[in-house]
């Protein structure tokens, strides 16, 4: 572009037009269009024709092969190098896909299950510890190594950024009081951080007010209980006798952990649900794994991608997640067709049908029938990724 706008007078226009051309890798109607423009442009001011016919060809050239070599060239090295960085430093690699959010195809919950699987150790929102973006800190055991990994892996704290409703202005003067002296109490925190009651919710709901008030129902009452004092009183302290209360079910607990952060910590879902998928002769990932190629099988798992390819006819690819990795499933456009309800409008989906393993360690289930049972949920709030 540089080029055509110093040695031919192309204006900044003409010269976008151009890179336009040479982008749309077409050989016909797109850069041969400029030839007698570039080479006039040349001739007019002084340059010789042979050479002005040579550089119009290198960049028909380059229209043609080098535009598209160069953009492989860089989508490769980014792909080798960012798994060069999940293989050697998983949890940086974590830490940075979070603080990237939103972004690709993977959500924050399948990125910290994964993580999880290979050895990261990933803590929760605290507001004793975490800063608006996911951090690194010194493991429990730090003489613990991955096995491929060559040096010990660092834990990654989850940032105030995950809780749901918690604007960035909160987080960073939370941040900020916490750096003057840590916090002693919810309602300390919320004095000196100048927090409202609705954010000292929104930090209870995601139990991020843990180690300062117990578990999460402790927290919410205590949470409640803030009310913005009269200017006079902003700076002095409430007084109230504690009260106990029962700390929630396991299974309330994940369905608040989703709600609030849109991932847990604690088991899977599907950990919960085991036990009743075992009993319909479903297999988790893991035991998938296992099977020889073409063996009839059932899955069932929490829908966490959908996608259709315009290249793909019709064909649609799910991504299943249980308590022990992923399944990734493909449904052809006939049983799509006639199973068009549950393969779409489906949270938690069963899918039977032949399972498909390569050489080179491609698995794949092969859908013949899908089951909506959306309603074994119950509460839990789950989104998929969907792209068309």
């Amino acid at each position: 572009m540089q080029i055509c706008m110093i040695a031919a007078g192309f204006t900044g226009g003409e010269a976008d037009q151009l890179r336009r051309a040479m982008a749309a890798w077409r050989r016909k109607g797109g850069v041969d269009k400029f030839h007698r423009r570039i080479v006039d442009g040349m001739t007019a001011r002084g340059y010789d024709a042979g050479f002005a016919e040579g550089i119009f060809k290198q960049i028909e050239g380059f229209g043609d092969y080098g535009f598209p070599e160069s953009h492989a060239f860089s989508f490769a090295l980014l792909a080798y190098y960012s798994a060069w960085v999940k293989c050697h430093e998983p949890a940086i690699f974590l830490a940075a896909l979070l603080n990237s959010q939103p972004m690709g195809f993977y959500s924050p919950s399948q990125l910290v299950q994964d993580a999880r699987r290979h050895g990261v150790e990933v803590r929760a929102v605290d507001v004793r510890h975490s800063c608006w973006d996911a951090t690194l800190e010194t493991p429990d055991a730090p003489t613990a190594r991955r096995p491929e990994a060559e040096a010990p892996q660092p834990a990654v704290r989850l940032g105030l950024r995950q809780v749901a409703g918690l604007g960035q202005a909160a987080a960073d003067r939370l941040v900020a009081a916490r750096l003057v002296a840590p916090f002693e109490s919810v309602d300390d925190l919320a004095r000196r951080a100048a927090l409202d009651a609705t954010d000292l919710q929104r930090l209870a709901r995601a139990d991020a007010l843990r180690g300062l008030a117990g578990h999460r129902r402790q927290q919410t009452w205590v949470a409640t209980g803030q009310h913005r004092q009269a200017p006079l009183l902003a700076a002095a302290p409430q007084r109230e006798a504690p009260l106990a209360l029962p700390e929630a079910a396991e299974g309330e607990e994940i369905v608040l952990d989703y709600a609030a952060t849109g991932l847990t910590l604690r088991r899977h879902p599907l950990a919960l649900l085991r036990p009743r998928l075992a009993r319909q002769g479903w297999r988790n990932a893991r035991q998938l794994e296992s099977l020889r190629d073409g063996a009839s099988a059932w899955a069932c798992g929490i829908v966490v991608m959908r996608q259709q390819p315009e290249t793909a006819k019709g064909t649609i690819f799910v991504t299943l997640e249980d308590e022990t990795g992923s399944v990734n499933v493909i449904v052809w456009r006939s049983v799509r067709e006639a199973q068009r309800q549950a393969l779409l409008a489906s949270r938690l989906l069963a899918v039977g049908g032949q399972w498909q393993r390569s050489p080179e360690g491609v698995m794949h289930l092969i859908a013949r029938e899908l089951r909506d049972v959306t309603h074994w949920l119950g509460r839990l709030g789950t989104q998929s990724r969907d792209f068309h």
